[in-house]
């Protein structure tokens, strides 16, 4: 679209408006009078922090849970065996070669146990082991300290990463369903040499 060209009068009037104007004095900013903002740190999302509360069961649900559950720690390590195998053990196709069941076990006894079946299972060749632990009992009576459910469950992927199991075990992953679900192990163990 083309304008009209301005007239006489009005270009007159334009120089003379621009002669009248001068330029501006560039002042710095006073960095008192208007602080720069402190770049913010990228918030972090809260659902690792917090768990959705389970109803089945009858359960009562967990408010403060700021840990993060098991199966979320299984599941962010990274893959060290056959991809392949990997999945197939993931969906329940593959029949496990030994089980352990560690349900009312205390502590220390679990432990001496898991130990002698996880050691001597590769020393014997086996490759896909199954360690039910169960998924715990609500015990929390609603002290000050939040009491934690399912010790085993919580304990055995511990003792699985350390000495002297660590040298055998290749993978830990929460097992199928059909093989116990959130309250069992697979443990899958390197080659003995």
């Amino acid at each position: 679209m083309k304008g009209r060209k301005p007239r006489q009068d009005e270009l007159e009037l334009w120089r003379t408006v621009a002669k009248s104007v001068q330029p501006r004095a560039r002042q710095m900013p006073d960095p008192a009078a208007h602080p720069t903002p402190k770049p913010q740190e990228p918030r972090k999302p809260v659902s690792h922090l917090t768990r959705l509360p389970e109803i089945s069961g009858g359960r009562a649900p967990l408010k403060d849970d700021l840990a993060p559950s098991v199966s979320h720690g299984l599941r962010s390590q990274p893959v060290k065996m056959d991809r392949k195998t990997y999945l197939r053990m993931q969906r329940g196709k593959l029949k496990p070669d030994a089980r352990i069941d560690l349900h009312g076990m205390t502590l220390d006894r679990a432990h001496s146990a898991l130990t002698r079946f996880v050691l001597s299972s590769h020393s014997s060749g086996r490759r896909l082991l199954l360690v039910i632990t169960g998924k715990g009992k609500h015990r929390d009576e609603g002290g000050p300290i939040p009491v934690r459910l399912g010790v085993l469950r919580h304990q055995v992927p511990e003792w699985l990463r350390m000495p002297p199991l660590s040298s055998a075990v290749l993978q830990i992953t929460e097992a199928h369903l059909s093989h116990g679900g959130g309250g069992a192990y697979y443990v899958y163990l390197r080659k003995p040499r």
